[in-house]
This record gives structure tokens, sequence and C-alpha cells, in this order.
């Protein structure tokens, strides 16, 4: 799953490259785009749960500029009892093919029952769901 950003003039800092803080609403849009693709608010929802980060790690590559365009990529990582992980690549395109790495990020979740807010075990169809969107590589 992909989505293309292109860096615009908000989105830097003084020195004139994308701000670390951006890097997160740029994985942010991505996860939002991967979670309704795989139509899995839907999901969630009919069960009452609730997709939570709980730790984002980021390694920065290369900076960004304007009028860059990125792709951000995702893919589920792995999945454990009451937790997974979304990894993601943030890759500059040039000429429309994917070139240089510019940030790679593993983003760790869990589920959450909305009704009682406590971490639920990920099981049954939500499992079977996350484990078909496991990759290997992005």
């Amino acid at each position: 799953m992909a989505v293309d950003i292109k860096v615009r003039g908000y989105h830097l800092d003084i020195y004139q490259h994308v701000n670390n803080a951006r890097y997160l609403e740029f994985l942010e849009e991505a996860r939002w785009e991967f979670v309704e693709q795989h139509n899995l608010l839907e999901l969630f929802a009919s069960q009452n749960l609730a997709f939570i980060v709980v730790n984002i790690n980021i390694s920065y590559l290369r900076p960004a500029l304007a009028g860059e365009t990125l792709r951000v990529l995702s893919a589920i990582d792995t999945l454990g009892n009451k937790s997974g992980a979304v990894k993601q690549k943030v890759v500059l395109l040039k000429d429309g093919k994917e070139a240089d790495t510019i940030a790679e990020a593993k983003v760790t979740f869990c589920l959450v029952d909305l009704k009682t807010q406590q971490t639920v075990p990920i099981s049954g169809n939500v499992r079977a769901s996350l484990e078909n969107m496991i990759e290997e590589e992005l």
C-alpha cells in the first residue's frame, strides 16, 4: 500500500528540509490509507475495537526537500498475542519511480476494546485479516 505526498513549504523547518515531526503526519496518513484500503475500520468497528499506536521508531536516512514527491509504503510486519507492528518506508520518487529511501519506521500497535478501554488479544477474524497483510519486503 502506497501514499504519495508532495513536499510543500509548510513541511519544512529552518534548515529547509522536512521537519522530523512532519514525518509522523506522513506516516499516519499512509496508515489511515492502509486501514481504509483493507476495510479494517469496518472490521474493528464491528467488534468494538480500536487500533492504538503505542510506539514509533523512525530512522531518518536522507533529508527530503521542497518540491520532492515522497511515497510512503506500509505493511504489517509482525503480530504477537496483544500487539503487532506496521513497517513503513518513505522513499523519494524520481520520474515516477522509487529512488532513495528517506526514512524507515516501525510502528507498534495494540487493539483496545472501546467499551472497557483495555487491550485485547489479536484473535479470530481480526488476526486472520492482519496475517494476510504481512509482507516480508516493502
